[in-house]
């Protein structure tokens, strides 16, 4: 049988890793579109080698957070029991389901995008109540968002789990990662973040990144037994990833991820847009414009705090 190994694939896998491990996310929002960006690759083999690839990555990052502490069991518990059962589905929807060819091809393409799409407005709007956190100063009761800066090794809060919605959300983060391989970290950590706010950053990584090896394995089985899967490309992605995977989850547990977070919502955006077909010029425009817009809104909502503080002193 002939192997080609692609060493350029391993070292674009090696950086993306990194990004999984720090933040939770990024596995198929990332790798996938890499593999058909960059790479060429079909894009249901891309998506196949994606999840088989991650199958092995995910459980290296996840017992590094399990062991600092980082994981709440009774959020994956919960999130497993809607995502397995639909991971496999999705990849039956997929493989058995849709028609082969360009035409499924170009769906998978759109498909994709929609979900990076999704995953980023979801980080966006995370950010933008960090921001109006930060900007009006809110006590730690009054936030909506976790403390910035607290130690990974504080206990993690306890939580009043919501099963319904939980295992809702397992179950459309299930489909979505069966069909495109993205969700089981970008998509599923944004439901978390709006479910569970006050979670701290390395406690919703931790949790993420441990709801997605069950998640990944069901998919990945999934596409082994019905899908494109190649070895040659899912071993260049394991050469690169199990090592990054490791190093960003050795730092997450232990920093705040907040800048990569933003970072990521950016990549995520320019992911999805490159998919969409936006030429390369409107892409840079868009993404700087953003970049402008959410700079100028935090100047305006930490302006607003003050003129109310002022106010209110004055009073």
């Amino acid at each position: 049988m002939h192997f080609d190994f692609d060493v350029w694939m391993a070292f674009g896998s090696f950086l993306v890793a990194i990004v999984v491990g720090l933040t939770g996310m990024g596995g198929g929002a990332l790798m996938t579109p890499m593999l058909m960006t960059f790479f060429g690759v079909p894009a249901i083999t891309a998506i196949s080698s994606d999840l088989v690839a991650s199958a092995v990555m995910k459980p290296i990052g996840s017992f590094v957070h399990l062991r600092r502490g980082t994981v709440n069991l009774k959020l994956v518990g919960w999130l497993c029991v809607g995502s397995i059962p639909s991971a496999f589905c999705g990849v039956l929807i997929v493989t058995r389901v849709l028609p082969d060819g360009q035409s499924t091809q170009h769906f998978l393409e759109k498909a994709m995008g929609v979900a990076l799409l999704i995953a980023a407005a979801g980080l966006i709007f995370r950010m933008y109540q960090a921001i109006r956190d930060k900007a009006q100063d809110r006590s730690k009761d009054e936030r909506v968002t976790a403390e910035p800066g607290s130690p990974a090794s504080q206990a993690p809060p306890e939580l009043k789990v919501k099963p319904l919605p939980t295992v809702l959300t397992g179950v459309v983060g299930g489909v979505i990662v069966g069909i495109t391989s993205v969700g089981s970290g970008s998509l599923i950590i944004v439901a978390l973040l709006a479910l569970y706010p006050m979670l701290k950053a390395n406690q919703l990584v931790g949790t993420d990144l441990f709801q997605a090896v069950p998640l990944v394995i069901a998919a990945a089985l999934g596409h082994i037994l019905f899908g494109d899967f190649q070895l040659s490309v899912t071993a260049a992605l394991l050469v690169g990833s199990i090592p990054g995977v490791y190093i960003g989850a050795r730092i997450s547990s232990r920093a705040p991820g907040q800048l990569i977070r933003r970072a990521l919502a950016v990549v995520l955006l320019a992911s999805a847009l490159k998919l969409f077909g936006v030429p390369t010029v409107i892409l840079a425009w868009t993404l700087l414009a953003l970049i402008v817009v959410a700079v100028l809104s935090w100047v305006l909502l930490r302006n607003r705090a003050r003129d109310t503080e002022t106010a209110d002193t004055g009073a």
